[in-house]
């Protein structure tokens, strides 16, 4: 069983669209995370 380098070749820009997606997800996650942390606590006013 080998591996065609052709193959491999037309699927980089899968895998990096993919792998750019990944961090575009991830990264609107932490911006989401990070604005409802900066948020004011009402519960502990006092």
């Amino acid at each position: 069983m080998g591996i065609n380098f052709e193959y491999f070749l037309n699927s980089l820009p899968y895998m990096g669209k993919g792998m750019l997606g990944i961090f575009v997800v991830t990264a609107v996650v932490v911006m989401v995370v990070n604005a409802l942390n900066s948020l004011p606590d009402k519960k502990n006013k006092k």
